[in-house]
Formats: structure tokens, C-alpha cells, sequence
């Protein structure tokens, strides 16, 4: 598994109600959001290399891959939002 693929899989089941569940702190949240960012530049010099190489398919790829970990990022801004809004309502 890739790293975009793993920091974004270990972000999509931390999501917990006030239903008894741990919730992730907002350091691993910040931690997240940067090793996040770190797979997005990668991600980029994979489509650069891509559009030098006149590589249509890996060009995709690396669009789709940019995509979701733009997608990933949104995710855990979210739940950083969210986090600061149940400590203001606690």
C-alpha cells in the first residue's frame, strides 16, 4: 500500500460519535494532515515526470492520486473543525 493510500485509510475509521469511541487527538490530526501533504508531494513530481515522459496513463494516475489525497486533507481539516467545535460546546 502506498503512503497516500495508508494515511488516508488510517484516517477514514478514526471518526467517532459521542458514542463511547476514542476520538483522535488534534495532534494526530496536525500529524495526519502532514504526512498527508508529504504523499501529495509525491504525488506531484509523479505527474511532472509523467507529463515529461508524455506518459498518458501514469498522467492519470498521478491526477487521481493528487485528487484523493486533496480529498484526504478536506477529510481531516473536518475533523479538526469539528474537534475545536465540541471543545467549544463541552
Amino acid at each position: 500500500m502506498s503512503t497516500d493510500k495508508k494515511s488516508i485509510a488510517s484516517t477514514s475509521g478514526t471518526k467517532a460519535g459521542k458514542g463511547g469511541k476514542g476520538k483522535k487527538g488534534k495532534a494526530g490530526t496536525y500529524l495526519a494532515i502532514g504526512s498527508t501533504l508529504f504523499a501529495a508531494f509525491s504525488n506531484i513530481k509523479k505527474v511532472r515526470a509523467a507529463r515529461s515522459e508524455d506518459d498518458t496513463l501514469q498522467l492519470v494516475d498521478g491526477l487521481i492520486r493528487v485528487a484523493a489525497v486533496a480529498t484526504g486533507v478536506a477529510l481531516l481539516v473536518r475533523e479538526l473543525r469539528q474537534h475545536d467545535d465540541d471543545v467549544l460546546t463541552d
